[in-house]
């Protein structure tokens, strides 16, 4: 049996992150789990495999990892790469030291850079074949992890840790057959790394031909500038996530018996007050905007949930009380305590429903379709209109009169905020359009226009003036005849279609 069929990517859309269980014989390895130890013991149980060990390819930094609790309840071995310390029974493994697991090894390789106890995990076959890494945030496909995450000041640079990665990546990695697969710790979406591609899985060889930090001619200067320009600062949730997976934390199961409690209307009202909580609406953007509870945000499960959670929720302490839809309440909770936010309170039973049977006030965001909204500019061409895309985004293109504020920035930028009666927003797709307008709102700006369909929609409505796409890596104009970005792969297909099966 070929290895790649006992490797199983088990990858998290909300966090852009690839864990990655491993079995041969009946053993088994689990790499970077997420925080719940389910997925990873059903799979052990069905395959009547042991999880033998529990790898880490470094302290993460967007989610807190699941090794600990995954431990103590399989009674398999943390294992970190070089300089890394714990406050748990961990092995620190050596440069070169090879862990077995039934058949297959696999290989400890330190690649310091993106932290200093980074490190990737090479998959060799019985027949001692070099067969796939697990590159954890060094390698990426498109990319490389971000520099400046283990910096500290009077210790270390983003300029050091981005020389300690260029050494890394050429002496490691780049020197590794090309038909290796590459098996990352995230993909598009993911803020530890600048260009990553949709793909979850590639090849070594389509890296080195393709990944501008693996280009052959480039030198470590030039790699320290690229990789280093153009940073934006970490959520400020990062570095609380690193202290988190450095010691013994609650496990889920803890968490969610803490956090699974209903409340009627009132109760819900006066606990919030009480306990200064967070009321967190976790609805679809529109059933937001049609009617919500006064003072709440909204944070749409269905997108990048826990980590706009994390950048937009300052304080990991912070107590919340959950609006949800029907039966999703366990997924809300479950979601927030992968990266950390463990102090739900609880949720509103019955959730908005109840709220408004219960007649108590309720308040709405003015949405409107872009056809409505070119007739507004037609009549009115000085509207204000405030575009809450990244940086990136807005330099591709974007309206001619727009303002900018990425809803990243919400937090430090929000005295910039442009005067208008109302203020128009909108995003790419209106999912942050709508955060945006809930933390105006909670902050007493009320007088606000949301754009459904954001700029996709923009684009193609007559009467609304965009620019002309420039590419924002080349300041070049798109080409016409530039094919679309595939569909991502699944692994599967992906592996079928490598292995000629």
């Amino acid at each position: 049996m070929d290895s790649h069929s006992n490797v199983e990517q088990i990858y998290t859309g909300c966090l852009s992150q690839g864990s990655y269980f491993i079995h041969s014989g009946n053993e088994a390895i689990v790499i970077d789990p997420l925080r719940e130890s389910a997925p990873y013991l059903e799979r052990a149980e069905s395959l009547g495999v042991e999880i033998k060990y529990v790898l880490e390819t470094h302290f993460h930094a967007d989610f807190v990892s699941g090794h600990v609790s995954l431990a103590q309840k399989t009674g398999a071995i943390i294992v970190y790469g070089p300089n890394a310390q714990t406050e748990f029974v961990s092995h620190i493994a050596a440069d070169g030291e090879e862990i077995r697991v039934g058949e297959l090894i696999l290989k400890v390789v330190h690649t310091p850079g993106h932290t200093l106890e980074s490190t990737c995990y090479l998959l060799i076959n019985k027949e001692g074949e070099e067969q796939a890494l697990f590159s954890g945030d060094t390698l990426f496909l498109g990319d490389v992890g971000r520099p400046d995450l283990a910096q500290k000041t009077g210790t270390i640079t983003q300029e050091e840790l981005a020389g300690m990665l260029f050494d890394s990546l050429r002496e490691k990695i780049m020197v590794l057959p090309p038909e290796l697969i590459i098996y990352p710790g995230h993909g598009a979406g993911s803020a530890c790394g600048k260009n990553l591609s949709k793909e979850t899985v590639g090849t070594l060889k389509e890296q080195l031909e393709n990944n501008y930090a693996l280009r052959s001619d480039m030198s470590r200067e030039e790699f320290i500038k690229e990789v280093t320009d153009g940073l934006l600062p970490p959520p400020a949730y990062f570095p609380l996530n690193v202290a988190m997976n450095k010691k013994i934390i609650p496990e889920f199961d803890v968490i969610f018996k803490n956090a699974d409690k209903s409340f009627d209307p009132i109760t819900f009202e006066a606990l919030a007050n009480e306990m200064n909580a967070l009321v967190l609406d976790t609805r679809k953007p529109q059933d937001y905007s049609e009617g919500h509870i006064p003072g709440s945000i909204n944070i749409g499960l269905d997108g990048q949930f826990a980590p706009w959670v994390g950048v937009l929720i300052p304080e990991i302490e912070q107590n919340i009380l959950l609006i949800t839809s029907e039966k999703r309440e366990e997924e809300a909770i479950r979601r927030l305590s992968r990266v950390g936010y463990d102090n739900v309170l609880g949720f509103l039973e019955g959730g908005y429903g109840a709220w408004k049977k219960s007649k108590k006030d309720t308040d709405t965001v003015e949405s409107i379709d872009t056809k409505d909204f070119a007739d507004r500019i037609s009549k009115d061409p000085a509207l204000v209109i405030l575009d809450v895309r990244k940086d990136g985004e807005y330099r591709s293109e974007r309206m001619t009169s727009s303002h900018h504020i990425p809803l990243d920035d919400i937090n430090t930028r929000f005295n910039e905020l442009p005067s208008g009666n109302p203020i128009y927003i909108h995003c790419a797709g209106g999912y942050r359009s709508m955060i945006f307008s809930s933390i105006l709102k909670k902050r007493g700006i009320h007088n606000i226009v949301d754009i459904q369909g954001g700029f996709g929609a923009i684009k193609k409505t007559e009467g609304l003036k965009t620019t002309d796409y420039i590419c924002p890596d080349t300041n070049l104009p798109k080409d016409p005849n530039e094919s679309t970005i595939k569909e991502q792969t699944t692994l599967r297909s992906f592996l079928k279609r490598l292995l000629g099966r």
